[in-house]
């Protein structure tokens, strides 16, 4: 009953209204009771004094007996709410204006008297004769005179009858109307409480009816159901944070799709592109062994070498395999040196002169700035330009044309590797980077795929630049990257 947000809210409310409501009520009576005690005890600061003079209580610098029990017997039916003693210098009371059989003490405290004669901050409290421990407050002056002291008449200002006639004001008036509106205040206050409440709590239940749904469609599916508001506050604020959370959750779990997607595929086409080798390396051992007797020096020298060519090729699979893979879980850390974009295209190119006399492909470098300088990682960078420059090599019939250009496009190095080879279908340019991507031939023949150009790309997207290709079937492919400006 008392597990929801909602409940726990209202009993804190309730808990709270009702803590402040007593606390209220015992600091407006505290307060009151101050200002009451303080304002009488000043309006009537002087009423003993004014006593003594008004009924010439004194006479011929002495006490007048008669005219005190006098005065005695008039205030108290003038004015029951005061109580009058007579003290001595000592506190001992000598005699009263009431009723015998209620005075129960002796004498009272001379501290807040002598206080009060000094005229020390009010209101102050002097001792109650008719209680033993409580204390009201009064007014004295010196009898017969400040400069003659003999006594002190001490009135106390909220006598007997004054107490029992506030105790009948409080319980049938002030505790019943005030009580009443204490209690009509705080309903409202809890009523108001508990509407805010609600709303604020709808907004937290429909977010979790979001992250509900959102988990029982198993992370995938998300609906952004909740309304914005406008206040931006904490609610609003988990809000967007979860939404952007199921985003963030949705889109990696769609790139964990792709990645298995692509994982199954990786492991379809390595098991496709190394079973073509090592089926053709097993044959040739298999010939040799079988038939070694029977074949000729020169059979046995052309299968040893397709028996070798075949291992080279499983074995630069598998290198480039785990190169790419090593470059995909982002474990190389790129070391990264200022260096002349010109002098490393003129290095890798010499190497790929001999192969490409080979097939009388004309090989050039065209180098429009020679002192064009990037800043990225040498062997890396090396390595795209080797992995196009041999897959220009690969693809480029006999007597063709490879040119390689070096350019600047805001002061960043732009490489153009163009080719005269039979160019790629325009449906296939966006598979050109993936995985084993199988090309063709000058005769329109499926060659074996690899993992060149997609390692290419993957060094060019760590180094933060960009790589594309530019081709139509029969017209030769154009492959451009560029660099980070050094």
């Amino acid at each position: 009953m008392f597990r929801s947000l909602y409940a726990k809210l209202s009993l804190s409310l309730v808990a709270l209204l009702i803590c402040v409501g007593v606390l209220y009520t015992l600091i407006s009576l505290s307060s009151a009771q101050y200002y009451l005690q303080k304002t009488d005890q000043k309006l009537n600061l002087d009423l003993a004094k004014n006593l003594v003079a008004d009924r010439n209580l004194v006479e011929s610098g002495t006490l007048n007996e008669k005219a005190l029990s006098s005065t005695f017997m008039e205030y108290m039916v003038i004015n029951p709410s005061i109580e009058i003693y007579l003290l001595d210098l000592e506190g001992k009371i000598l005699s009263y204006s009431a009723d015998p059989g209620q005075v129960k003490r002796r004498a009272v405290s001379l501290t807040p008297i002598k206080a009060f004669l000094n005229g020390e901050k009010l209101p102050l409290l002097g001792d109650d004769p008719r209680s033993h421990d409580r204390q009201k407050i009064f007014s004295v002056t010196t009898v017969p005179s400040t400069a003659n002291p003999q006594g002190y008449l001490y009135v106390v200002l909220r006598g007997e009858q004054y107490d029992n006639a506030e105790q009948f004001i409080k319980e049938n008036i002030i505790w019943k109307q005030t009580g009443g509106a204490l209690i009509g205040s705080l309903l409202i206050g809890l009523l108001v409480g508990l509407l805010l409440f609600r709303k604020l709590t709808q907004r937290l239940n429909r977010l979790s009816n979001d992250m509900d749904s959102f988990r029982h469609s198993d992370f995938r599916h998300h609906l952004i159901t909740t309304p914005q508001q406008k206040t931006n506050d904490e609610i609003d604020q988990l809000g967007n944070t979860f939404n952007q959370m199921a985003q963030r959750i949705m889109e990696q779990m769609e790139t964990l799709k792709q990645q298995d997607s692509l994982r199954r595929e990786l492991v379809a086409n390595v098991s496709h592109d190394l079973r073509t080798p090592m089926a053709i390396l097993n044959g040739y051992l298999e010939t040799l062994q079988l038939k070694s007797d029977q074949l000729s020096q020169t059979e046995k020298n052309h299968y040893v070498a397709q028996a070798l060519k075949s291992s080279e090729r499983l074995s630069q699979l598998i290198t480039e395999l785990f190169e790419l893979a090593k470059l995909e879980a982002q474990e190389t850390l790129l070391a990264r040196e200022k260096f002349n974009i010109a002098e490393l295209a003129n290095d890798v190119t010499q190497k790929f002169q001999l192969k490409s006399k080979e097939k009388n492909i004309h090989l050039t470098l065209t180098v429009e700035t020679e002192s064009l300088f990037t800043d990225a990682d040498i062997g890396m960078v090396a390595r795209v330009f080797e992995n196009l420059i041999g897959n220009a090599i690969k693809f480029t019939p006999e007597n063709g044309n490879i040119n390689i250009c070096i350019t600047a496009t805001d002061g960043k190095p732009v490489v153009t590797i163009q080719d005269s080879g039979p160019g790629i279908p325009s449906n296939d340019l966006n598979k050109v980077f993936d995985r084993f991507y199988q090309g063709k031939d000058n005769n329109n023949r499926t060659k074996p795929g690899g993992l060149g150009l997609a390692i290419a790309k993957r060094i060019i997207d760590l180094h933060h630049s960009s790589i594309k290709v530019e081709s139509s079937n029969g017209q030769g492919s154009r492959f451009i990257f560029s660099l980070p400006a050094a």
